[in-house]
């Protein structure tokens, strides 16, 4: 099923089940175990919002509250994470902040005004470990568009496109290669540290540590040739809005004689839209682009890679009045590069502060998984409250210098914030707004961010297995700069 803005977006005032007397709530979510067919004859059983994948699509208005109840049918607790969005604490959907739990068999009423506008989604925030059915291995995945005060309205229609991978195993080593992303200059100090610490390792006897493979691909639920076309017109102007839905996986997206113009990453508009023939996104990442239906034919969109695309990485696009079988054309070579987007010649202002992090690997460290830290420091596995590492005055801008030490791309997520790319791999740029970015193996960046949502922040990698083995840390914001107080026991 293919969502676009009429189809599948969630209606308002639907049954609620608040109490008597309250108001009723603007929309209702169901965290449930269910069948999800996603090709003929091919059933598999996920955890799912509303009995359904993608999750149902909410259409929000920047500024207006919204009462959201969350029923938990599942017998573990809950978090329900509102990424991309800036709210408070006890909202926002991590545990590691103090959002409170939804309990098991339980229900809870989260009230919040949505901000800012643009393509964001909500996704579960639960740890996996070793749990390939858990965290976002599940299917607890859903779109959200905050619609702007001022639409523009510049396209005539938009389709909604969500990309997940099923029915995940573990293997033994195996990292993808980063040579789609540009600039692409490592660092040799970073290399150097990285190789010597796998090479020990190996020397020790130690396996490569565990990765995850997934044995079906999908867009919006459905394997490739199992789901409706996105049927179009010749000169239509189609606003794609594109998510990264994985738990691990970095995703391509061609469509043959088509460019993408990208309008806006992670939801916010860039300041210089640009023409691409391929796109590409990190684990959580959006990207809206236009596509001018100039190229009749009936078409695969899917990824670049051919192994994923044949299990299932893909959709038809079909234009009026053609038939045939949908044929695929591998695009030509382009590497991303996030700079393409930016202001021309622009500098980010200087920060009032500067932070150092370091990302490091620890081949097979967590009984065969490897561990990750941060500064040397990995995120305790346990449910027990960690410190914050950084602690921020509100109002101040500040900068966080990322340095990989490993051969992995990192899709780095800074929670309740939006920040600017200030560089990357040395080189300045300035006005691209994220809230994911992909740094690449041995490579260095700079992102910036105003520090004004007071509280907890919790900065980690969106991999799954990064996240889960320690990639996570603390900042906390406040007015006076003292050490905030941690959410009580009780709320968790």
């Amino acid at each position: 099923m293919i969502d676009t803005k009429s189809d599948t977006t969630m209606q308002q005032n639907q049954s609620s089940g608040a109490a008597a007397g309250s108001e009723p709530a603007n929309y209702t979510l169901r965290i449930k175990t269910s069948p999800v067919e996603i090709a003929k004859n091919r059933i598999i059983s996920l955890t799912t919002y509303n009995g359904q994948f993608p999750g149902p699509l909410l259409r929000l208005k920047e500024g207006q509250e919204v009462k959201v109840d969350v029923y938990n049918e599942t017998g573990v607790p809950e978090q329900l994470h509102w990424h991309g969005q800036f709210l408070p604490v006890d909202v926002d959907g991590a545990a590691e902040e103090g959002t409170p739990f939804i309990p098991a068999h339980g229900k809870r009423r989260i009230v919040f005004t949505p901000r800012p506008a643009g393509f964001r989604f909500y996704h579960t925030h639960i740890r996996a470990g070793a749990d390939l059915y858990g965290g976002q291995y599940s299917g607890q995945v859903g779109p959200v568009y905050i619609e702007p005060k001022h639409e523009p309205g510049k396209y005539d229609r938009e389709v909604f496109l969500t990309l997940k991978e099923f029915e995940p195993t573990f293997s033994r080593g195996g990292d993808m290669p980063m040579d789609f992303l540009s600039p692409a200059t490592k660092v040799k100090t970073l290399e150097e540290q990285g190789e010597s610490a796998m090479k020990a390792s190996l020397a020790k006897g130690m396996p490569h540590g565990y990765e995850v493979g997934y044995g079906s691909f999908t867009i919006n639920g459905r394997m490739l040739h199992h789901g409706e076309p996105i049927r179009v017109k010749q000169g239509e102007r189609v606003l794609f809005h594109v998510l990264n839905g994985s738990a691990t996986e970095i995703r391509s997206l061609a469509l043959p004689g088509h460019s993408f113009h990208v309008v806006a990453l992670d939801g916010n508009p860039v300041p210089n839209p640009m023409n691409v023939p391929v796109l590409w996104l990190g684990t959580a990442e959006r990207v809206s682009a236009m596509v001018q239906m100039n190229h009749p034919g009936v078409w695969i969109m899917g990824d670049t890679a051919d192994d994923d695309r044949r299990h299932g990485m893909g959709i038809v696009v079909e234009y009026a009045g053609q038939k045939g079988k949908p044929l695929w054309v591998p695009p030509p070579r382009f590497r991303w590069n996030y700079a393409r987007f930016a202001k021309p010649g622009a500098s980010a202002p200087p920060p009032d502060e500067t932070f150092e992090m370091i990302f490091k690997k620890e081949n097979a460290a967590e009984v065969g998984f490897n561990r990750w830290t941060i500064n040397g420091v990995a995120y305790p596995m346990a449910n027990e409250l960690a410190p914050a590492s950084f602690h921020l005055k509100e109002g101040k801008r500040y900068r966080i210098h990322m340095r990989n030490a490993s051969d992995d791309i990192h899709p780095i997520h800074l929670h309740r914030h939006s920040f600017e790319l200030s560089s990357l791999a040395g080189i300045p740029t300035a006005g691209i707004l994220k809230d994911v970015v992909m740094l690449g193996g041995y490579q260095e960046a700079t992102v910036d961010f105003v520090a004004d949502n007071p509280g907890l922040t919790l900065f980690h990698c969106h991999q799954q297995l990064h996240m889960d083995f320690g990639f996570m840390t603390l900042s906390t914001t406040s007015k006076d700069h003292r050490r905030d107080v941690r959410w009580p026991a009780r709320l968790r």
